[in-house]
């Protein structure tokens, strides 16, 4: 394992101080955490392998040579993992292999209080089946429970389509029907209809256009599926609390959750 150090984070950056999307994913951030990347790492615990990658991707403008570098690295790890004739090699790479390619779980949930009424939305990720975030925003002041569980559906979208970018395996658990057949099902036809259907409007419309239009890009490589709400899914329990945190601090922006992770202490925040 490696701690970001000031020195770690300068091996990555490029002329202008910056750094891309990819190594931002690598450090366990999103788009909106760029201008403030520097102190939302420091300290963090990084893979051996994720800090080599972070440096690998320094200067590379190109979003396709980005792709590159990633899929021939994790070969490259893939090799060494399979390489049964030296244990000693085997052994070191195995942690730091399993750190880049864990497979990626997103719960989303929205909730409002009342319906209609103070709404917002919550994400909880896990990477190799270990918590490793919480997000939470898009507080409306008069919102429903159907525009709260889009919003976290659709930022899951955002969140897994940079995870495929990078190579890894994603997977969405939404508990609301609702929202999944808007984008799996029913937009298809509003779509061919001209974004209308028989009886009157389509309700929520600009963001089920939004998260159908970014579900049909990543559709091949994602998985979507529905989950039982409050049925014991840990993930599914913080994303509800996130929700209620969301319209606690009544926060618009989709942020992370920067304060030390308690699942303990979490759960026993307000639920949804």
């Amino acid at each position: 394992m490696q701690i970001v150090t000031e020195a770690l984070l300068a091996l990555g950056l490029d002329k202008s101080g910056a750094i891309n999307a990819e190594q931002l994913v690598l450090l366990g951030l999103g788009e909106s955490d760029a201008e403030n990347f520097v102190a939302l790492s420091l300290g963090k615990e990084l893979s051996d392998a994720r800090a080599e990658l972070f440096v690998l991707l320094a200067n590379i403008k190109a979003k396709t040579a980005r792709k590159s570098i990633i899929a021939n690295y994790k070969a490259l790890q893939k090799f060494r993992k399979s390489d049964t004739t030296s244990t000693e090699v085997k052994e070191e790479v195995v942690p730091t292999t399993v750190a880049l390619e864990g497979d990626v779980t997103i719960y989303c949930d929205g909730g409002c209080t009342p319906n209609p009424g103070k709404a917002g939305s919550g994400v909880a990720i896990y990477r190799g089946g270990e918590l490793t975030e919480l997000w939470y925003g898009l507080y409306e002041p008069m919102g429903t429970n159907n525009t709260a569980e889009l919003g976290a559906l659709y930022e899951s979208l955002v969140i897994a389509k940079h995870e495929t970018e990078l190579g890894n395996k994603a997977e969405i658990k939404c508990d609301s029907k609702y929202s999944i057949d808007c984008i799996q099902t029913w937009a298809i036809n509003w779509e061919k209809k001209g974004w209308t259907k028989k009886g009157g409007e389509i309700k929520n419309l600009d963001i089920i256009k939004k998260a159908y239009y970014l579900y049909n890009e990543v559709r091949a490589e994602v998985k979507l599926s529905h989950i039982k709400a409050h049925a014991g899914f840990e993930g599914n329990e913080l994303a509800d609390r996130m929700t209620m945190y969301a319209i606690e601090q009544k926060e618009q922006e989709f942020v992370k959750y920067i304060k030390p992770i308690d699942v303990a202490q979490i759960l026993k925040m307000r639920a949804g």
